[in-house]
């Protein structure tokens, strides 16, 4: 079973690796932000609390996102590995996988933590752009990962838009709130033997040439 975990702040490129390893090896991308997106898009009354959390940029409770991950991880396609994204996010939440792990069976995997300093991650949020019809993302400042016309969506032409929670305002209150939270997480799992650091300011090739290492 190949399970994968990624660690990063945001705008750190989890979710472009992710799609890349997922295509090349067949795993399924268990993204949080996804699972708590596709709530807000039901207008579940769960999604509409959510949908204010997050625009404040604040973490969404604990024992929520449990909830969602022990749903999706009971799915078939998962049986064979994933890659998470998105969760732990903190120390509480890294007991509780670990938990939801032992109850499933499940194998622990590797942990990646893809290292990036705030300059740059701030400037990758200010430049990413999203299709509202087929969900495709775009990074403007990134060669390989701008739209091939400007404002188009490559896969199918809508008028691409950026997210409402990519405003430098709450980038700075994502990326403190990781460097609180988040960051002890590195220790717990280096201290697990299962932590793989890779520097994130790399382009995402670059990124995926080194996973793809570790996978094999």
């Amino acid at each position: 079973m190949k399970n994968i975990i990624f660690i990063a702040p945001h705008a750190a490129g989890k979710g472009t690796i992710s799609e890349m390893i997922e295509n090349r090896f067949n795993l399924p991308h268990i993204s949080i932000g996804d699972l708590l997106r596709d709530e807000i898009a039901h207008m579940t009354k769960l999604g509409l609390e959510v949908k204010d959390i997050m625009a404040r940029g604040d973490f969404v409770p604990d024992e929520v996102i449990a909830k969602l991950l022990k749903k999706r991880l009971s799915s078939k396609d998962v049986k064979k590995g994933y890659i998470l994204d998105g969760y732990p996010g903190n120390l509480s939440q890294a007991k509780d996988y670990d938990k939801l792990l032992e109850e499933l069976s499940f194998d622990m995997g590797k942990v990646i933590y893809l290292n990036i300093d705030k300059e740059t991650a701030l400037k990758r949020t200010m430049s990413r752009v999203i299709c509202p019809k087929c969900g495709a993302t775009y990074n403007t400042s990134t060669p390989d990962l701008s739209p091939v016309r400007e404002g188009i969506c490559d896969n199918c032409d809508s008028k691409l838009v950026v997210r409402s929670d990519d405003n430098e305002e709450t980038f700075k209150v994502r990326f403190d709130n990781y460097m609180k939270e988040t960051y002890p997480l590195i220790e717990y799992y280096k201290n697990k033997n299962n932590l793989i650091e890779i520097d994130a300011s790399k382009s995402p090739n670059e990124i995926f040439e080194e996973i793809k290492k570790v996978i094999k």
